[in-house]
This record gives C-alpha cells, sequence and structure tokens, in this order.
C-alpha cells in the first residue's frame, strides 16, 4: 500500500510531494500530467522486477523515439535532465515468498524505499541511452512515527494490526561513497551488526531490490513483492470479450485479457464459493446489475469440446449474451466487479478515466466499485490487518466523477510555473480542498472554492463568452446560433449560479 511519493526529475514532475489514502482520485484537464504520476507510479513497479533499461522501456513514451529514455526525463524544450529520483513510503504484507516460493516473513511492515537514476549516453546500448543507478536506500518506519506518516487517520486497532517493526538497526539497503567509488550496502535483515554486502553501484543493471530473495533479505523481498503488484490497469474491450483456453493465467491482466479464466477460478475456489460457483456468480451479477438494470446473471460457460471459458451475461427475458456481444462499459464494470471479489491481488491499482462508456447516471456505482476494492482503514472488520492491502488511484477530466468521490479523496491536477537548474518550465502540481485531511495535517496548498466550482461547472450559463467567441468555441456556435439544453427556460429553475459563486 503506497502511502506517500515524492518525485523529481521524471517527466514533468518536479519536487511532487503527494500522499496517498486508500482511494485517490486526481482530476484535471488533458495535458496537465496526471498519467504522468500514474507513469511514476507504474516505472518504480517495473525497477523492482526488470533490469534499468528494460524498467524505461515499458514505461509509455511522449513523442520521442522509441527506446529514448530521454523522454522520461524533465524536459524544457530541447533540454533534458540528467537525474530522477523517488521516495516511496509503503506498508508491504508480513508474509509472503520470493521467486522460488520460498517463504520470507518482514521484520519490519512499514519501510520507505529510495531511488535515484542518471542518464547516460550509451551509443552501444539497444535503447537510446542508458540509466545508472546512483543511489538506492531501504529502511524501516518506527511505530512511533506510523500514526505521522499516515495522515488519513487509520483506525489505531488498523494500525496496531498492521503496522509490526521487529528491526533494530533502521537500514536494510544504503548508500554510500561518491563517484567513481559508489557502493550499495546490503545489511543483514536480522538487524545484526555484521558487516553489509557491498555492490558497486556502476557496475548494476538492475536495482538491489529486484534481485532480493527471501534467504538473504526477507523484507526486501516483500518490498519487491508489494511493488510488483502496482500496476495500471488500462481495460480494453477487445480483450475483455475473448474468451480463455483451460490453461489460460487465473489471474486479470492489465488490458483484461483473462477475464474468463478469472472469474471461473474466483467461482470454484474453496475460498470463495466452495462446491457451488453460483454464490460468486451471484454476487458478481448483483454488482453488474447495478450498472445494468437488466442484468440476472453472470457466469463463465466451460466448453470441453473446444476447451474454452466464456463469459455470459443473462437479462431478465432469459436470454443470454456472450462477452462478444456486451457494451464497453459493461465489460469494465464486469472486470472491475470481479477484482473486488477476489481476495488475492494486492498493491496499488492505478485506473486512468474509469468512467469511460458508464452512463452518467451509474457513475455513482463505478465510484462506489472502486471504493469497495480498497483496504478498509476505519472498520477492522478482518482478522488479519494485512489482508487485502489494496488500494485505487484514478485520474479523471469528468466533472460527474469530481462530484461524486469523497472530498477527502480529490486532489486537483494543474500546471505551474517552476525553475529549475535556471531554467523555467510547466509542472504538476496537486491541490487539495480545504479542511480535510491533506490540508489539515500536511498543510498541503488547497484549491479554491471559485477553482472547484469553474471545475465542477466548465460550462457558462450564461452563454455570453461562448457566443461571443472567448473561449475559442464562437465558430462553432455563432453557426445559427442555436439554444443550448441550459438555456431552455423550463430549465431554468435547475441552474446553479456558478459564475456568481466563482466570481
Amino acid at each position: 500500500m503506497l502511502t506517500r511519493l515524492k518525485v523529481s526529475g521524471f517527466k514533468n514532475l518536479v519536487d511532487l510531494d503527494v500522499s496517498f489514502g486508500p482511494f485517490t482520485c486526481i482530476a484535471g484537464a488533458n495535458g496537465v500530467g496526471k498519467s504522468n504520476l500514474l507513469d511514476a507510479i507504474v516505472f518504480l513497479s517495473a525497477l523492482s522486477d526488470r533490469p534499468l533499461i528494460d524498467a524505461a522501456l515499458a514505461v509509455r513514451d511522449q513523442g520521442t523515439k522509441t527506446g529514448d529514455i530521454r523522454g522520461l526525463f524533465q524536459h524544457v524544450g530541447d533540454h533534458f535532465g540528467d537525474e530522477m529520483s523517488f521516495d516511496a513510503e509503503m506498508i508491504i504484507p508480513l508474509t509472503g515468498a520470493d521467486d522460488l516460493g520460498q517463504p520470507a516473513e518482514a521484520s519490519s511492515t512499514f519501510v520507505q524505499y529510495s531511488v535515484t537514476l542518471r542518464r547516460k549516453e550509451d551509443k552501444t546500448a539497444r535503447a537510446l541511452g542508458s540509466l545508472e543507478l546512483v543511489s538506492e536506500e531501504l529502511k524501516h518506519i518506527t511505530l512511533r512515527e506510523a500514526a505521522h506518516h499516515l495522515p488519513f487517520s487509520p483506525s489505531k486497532a488498523w494500525r496496531t494490526r498492521t503496522i509490526l517493526n521487529k528491526r533494530r538497526t533502521p537500514k536494510y539497503i544504503s548508500t554510500e561513497g561518491s563517484d567513481p567509488d559508489r557502493v550499495i550496502n546490503v545489511h543483514q535483515d536480522g538487524g545484526s551488526s555484521g558487516k553489509p554486502q557491498k555492490l558497486k553501484a556502476a557496475n548494476l543493471p538492475r536495482t538491489v531490490l529486484s534481485a532480493a530473495n527471501s534467504a538473504e533479505s526477507p523484507t526486501a523481498t516483500l518490498v519487491r513483492r508489494e511493488m510488483q503488484a502496482w500496476r495500471l490497469l488500462q481495460l480494453e474491450p477487445s480483450s475483455l470479450r475473448e474468451p480463455d483456453g483451460f490453461t489460460a493465467p487465473a489471474t486479470l491482466a492489465s488490458d483484461g485479457a483473462h477475464l474468463p479464466a478469472a472469474l471461473y477460478h474466483l467461482a470454484n475456489s474453496a475460498d470463495q464459493g466452495g462446491s457451488d460457483p453460483a454464490v460468486v456468480y451471484s454476487e458478481v451479477a448483483n454488482r453488474v446489475g447495478q450498472l445494468i438494470n437488466d442484468v440476472k446473471s453472470v457466469y463463465v460457460d466451460r466448453d470441453e469440446r473446444r476447451q474454452l471459458l466464456t463469459v455470459y451475461v443473462g437479462g431478465r427475458d432469459g436470454t443470454a449474451y456472450p462477452a462478444r456481444s456486451l457494451s464497453d462499459g459493461t465489460l469494465r464494470f464486469l472486470a472491475l466487479s470481479v477484482l473486488s471479489l477476489d481476495p488475492d491481488p494486492q498493491g496499488v491499482i492505478c485506473l486512468e478515466e474509469p468512467e469511460n462508456g458508464i452512463h452518467p447516471e451509474r457513475i455513482p456505482a463505478m465510484i462506489q466499485l472502486l471504493r469497495d476494492l480498497t483496504t478498509d482503514v476505519e472498520n477492522n472488520d478482518v482478522e488479519d490487518g494485512t489482508r487485502a492491502l489494496r488500494q485505487v488511484i484514478i485520474n479523471t477530466h469528468s466533472p460527474s466523477v469530481v462530484m461524486q468521490v469523497p472530498d477527502d479523496s480529490l486532489l486537483v491536477a494543474e500546471l505551474v510555473d517552476a525553475v529549475h537548474d535556471g531554467r523555467r518550465s510547466r509542472v504538476l502540481q496537486l491541490r487539495c480542498l480545504a479542511d480535510t485531511w491533506r490540508d489539515k495535517v500536511l498543510g498541503s496548498e488547497s484549491i479554491s472554492k471559485g477553482q472547484l466550482l469553474a471545475y465542477l461547472n466548465p460550462v457558462s450559463l450564461t452563454g455570453d463568452d461562448t457566443l461571443n467567441g472567448k473561449n475559442g468555441y464562437g465558430s462553432l456556435m455563432n453557426h445559427a446560433r442555436q439554444r443550448r439544453v441550459i438555456d431552455r427556460e423550463d430549465l431554468q429553475q435547475y441552474k446553479i449560479p456558478f459564475d456568481e459563486l466563482a466570481s
């Protein structure tokens, strides 16, 4: 569970410091950098699992040549920065396993991981340039510090059950020295005074964390597992519609592939439906029914002859439709419903514009479904507080979504002027609402009421500015000067004077 992230030098993220709760909504106009924050999370996840270059190439580019890693660095015009740094605070599961299936138990479950990377010119690399590990650090956050580091105010019972620390010395990974003799130290996990393993930073093709194993570094292994579980869901209808073979992975892929296998596995899991898969299918159908009133049933057809699994949704008239016949919005809602009932996936789930394909009337149900995916930090109703350490981060530009999310979960994204290394640039800034936990505890800059009202009501109610072309739409509206829906006399009583409130 990612609780705080500091980023500098990555795309247009410069000295960005953001705290997360179980559910976070980042709202803002197109092009301000909302997606860059999600990309930073995905990049950190890739660094925990892949070589440096492979992690860089896994992040979507921004108009640069394919394989040109300069696109990941903050840049002004043709000038690209040389370093990027990340500092992530997170809660990790107490137990887990490494890549070889060997069990690991953490000595601390609340940690801080920091990494700094440098860009190098390397014409021999398969990418345009290469990355060098400048520094890497992993340390625990003490129980005494935990309440201050968790400003979203989880219950004390949840904190006590979730935050554990048996570590005597603070660091698991540290960096010492300077170029060209920088060394990454891997300290003994038991906290003894034994000599650390020393690795020359300049020779490392990947982060030290990405090579952790349970025998030598159980806590680092579980940090790695946590970060590997951070993913960006880009649910593609074409992938959601595809049937699965019997041997397909039983986990929903980031693009929505393997939905039939994931639902079939969930329904037949002993922890869920036991010998009666209908129990799980009924729960999924009830959730999808909140979006589509006509839905009565959801199930997976097992075709023994072709060895295929296919999702079907049944209507109240008894007609069953395969996934290939369902709307995009229904498929996305179905995928999220499956995720909400699956206890296994943990970590961070990032989604871009989850409202796509959803009727505005159903957005409250969609928001509730996303919140149901997250860890309940207020009502400690699970026996094991480390179970289901899962959170959701979404971005949107939809006023309909902003209206429905809890006020303490909202961050508004804006571009602001900043000077970095003597160069002026436009960087991302995130602002919270006044009187929320971010505003009270962290002193974060809050958005004004006028700005928020203007965002919630982006259309001028008077119509004068638009019709006169002051907002760039005059050529569209002046054609026949058509009356807008909001201009109808029978709807005037429903108008809210946002323009007056914002002034």
